[in-house]
Order: C-alpha cells, then sequence, then structure tokens
C-alpha cells in the first residue's frame, strides 16, 4: 500500500479480564473501508482506540504520520488529522444547525470566523441541510440530525474519517446520497465505517475487514468476500438440509445457504451477506476447537 493514512501496530484493548480487541495489525489508505461484525464484537472499541477517544492496552496507533499513542503534543497532531462521528451523538436542542457546526469549527481550531462559516455552509450543503441552517436541533427529524451530526465528521476534509453506523435512521434516499458524498470523499482520504448494512458495503466499500469476538476473520476486497461463498447459495422450493440460513423470498422461493441441495434446487450468485455469514460461522467452530 503506497499511501498510508492510519497504522494500527499490535493493538489491543482489555477491559479487565476480557479482551475486547485481540492484537491487531492493519494499514489503511484511501478509501471506504467496510467494518463488519456482530455486537460486541469490538468494532466500536476499534474505532474509539483510532480516534484517540481512549488509549489501547498494547501497541501503537499512527495516524497522518503522528503517533497517536504518543505525547500530548503527537495526540493533538494526530487529532486535527481525523474525525470521529460515535454511533450515539449528544447534540445541545437548543442550538441550531449553524451554530452547533460553527461551535464545532471552534473547537477544531478555526480561527478565521469568514473562513469558518464557509466550511459550516459547505458541510451543511453536503448533506442536504443548508435549508434547515436556523433551525433549532429539537425541530429536527433524528434522520437530519443524523446528518448534521455527519456533517461535523466531514469539516476541515480531514485523512481519516471513522464512522460508527451512520446510516441508522436514515432512509434510502439519504443513504445514497450518504454514499456518494463519502465515494467522492475516499478518492483523497480514508473512510472507516462500521455498519450491520451488508449493502452499504457492497455498494460503497473498496474493502471489508470483519472483526469477530475481538479477532479480524477477514480482510479483503468485496469480490474477494463474495468469492468465499459462491457455490453455497442456492434457490428451490424447499430449504436445503442442514442449511447454515434459509428464508422464503418474495417470490416464494426458499434461498439457502450452505447444506445438502433439496430436489430441483439452482446455484443462485451470493452476496455479501451470504459470505458474511459463512466466515462468522467458521469462527464459531473456530473458537469452539
Amino acid at each position: 500500500m503506497s499511501v498510508q493514512i492510519a497504522v494500527l501496530d499490535g493493538v489491543a484493548k482489555s477491559y479487565g479480564g476480557t479482551e475486547a480487541l485481540h492484537p491487531t495489525d492493519l494499514v489503511f489508505g484511501p478509501g471506504v473501508i467496510g467494518l463488519l461484525g456482530p455486537n460486541g464484537a469490538g468494532k466500536s472499541t476499534m474505532l474509539r482506540l483510532l480516534a484517540t477517544a481512549m488509549p489501547p492496552t498494547a501497541g501503537r496507533i499512527v495516524v497522518g504520520g503522528h503517533l497517536a499513542t504518543g505525547g500530548i503534543a503527537d495526540r493533538t497532531a494526530a487529532r486535527r488529522r481525523l474525525s470521529y462521528l460515535p454511533q450515539e451523538v449528544g447534540i445541545p436542542r437548543r442550538m441550531t444547525s449553524f451554530g452547533f457546526l460553527d461551535y464545532i469549527a471552534v473547537l477544531k481550531e478555526w480561527k478565521d470566523r469568514e473562513a469558518r462559516h464557509r466550511e459550516v455552509l459547505r458541510v451543511l450543503g453536503l448533506v442536504n441541510l443548508e435549508e434547515s441552517r436556523t433551525k433549532r436541533v429539537s425541530a429536527l427529524s433524528g434522520g437530519q440530525r443524523r446528518r448534521l451530526a455527519l456533517a461535523q465528521a466531514l469539516m476541515g476534509d480531514p485523512d481519516l474519517v471513522i464512522l460508527d453506523e451512520p446510516t441508522t435512521g436514515l432512509d434510502p434516499e439519504q443513504r445514497a446520497s450518504l454514499r456518494g458524498i463519502l465515494s467522492l470523499y475516499a478518492t483523497r482520504g480514508s473512510v472507516l465505517l462500521s455498519t450491520h448494512q451488508t449493502e452499504d458495503v457492497s455498494a460503497l466499500c473498496d474493502r471489508v475487514i470483519i472483526l469477530d469476538a475481538g479477532r479480524i476473520r477477514f480482510d479483503g476486497t468485496v469480490p474477494e468476500l463474495v468469492g468465499l461463498a459462491e457455490g453455497q447459495v442456492w434457490v428451490g422450493a424447499e430449504s436445503n438440509t442442514g442449511a447454515l440460513s434459509s428464508w422464503r423470498t418474495g417470490n416464494g422461493e426458499v434461498r439457502s445457504l450452505g447444506g445438502a441441495p433439496a430436489a430441483g434446487s439452482r446455484r443462485a450468485d451470493p452476496a455479501v451477506e451470504d459470505a458474511y455469514l459463512l466466515v462468522r460461522s467458521d469462527a464459531k467452530i473456530g473458537e469452539a476447537r
């Protein structure tokens, strides 16, 4: 990888006797990286470590060439190169949309008032909230508040954008708009996107990482991931015997993942979700052993 925007070198995190993230080595370059995994897999822990919201138990993190696990000066320099959207964001409800972003811009050291206000208006436009700039946060819908939170993460064009479940609360049109914003941004920076939406991964991500029980189970491109399920997805009148997962689709056929094909079944093209379920199943078998 020619451009290294962020590096995790032997990074681990423990809470008491629980190892939330086992020693992990990762390098992030330009593009959109999808982070998949079940609840409790360690996804939010990894994001918070990268965002310098908490220190690792072991290892080192570098962002934009600065040691994020170093002293105050190094951490501050790293923080200037990244942005973070946590899963839950508390926004003062009496503030206007413009006022909130202006406040965040001040915290991000935008001292020139004219330049700061131009940037606030720019990111409001990116998330289609320019017409709501004078509305109080209390008057915004849940989706609008989520887009406002996303706007602060895009402020200043950081090298690394860290997003934890950014599409939560967004309708299909808003999610499509977000994909356009992030795909354009990722031509020059790195976007790390934690999500439960496999369709977002297949539509947007250059790379996907599957995390389960604090360990990386897969790291590669979306086609490489989907290829793991090649030949293991079937559709027919009945479910496969011993199928890992099966359900009746809208056209009345049963789609099965794995197992012995039922009579008359035919193979179907796999999707990201199919491969994800297979990787998770293999991980569970490995843990049991």
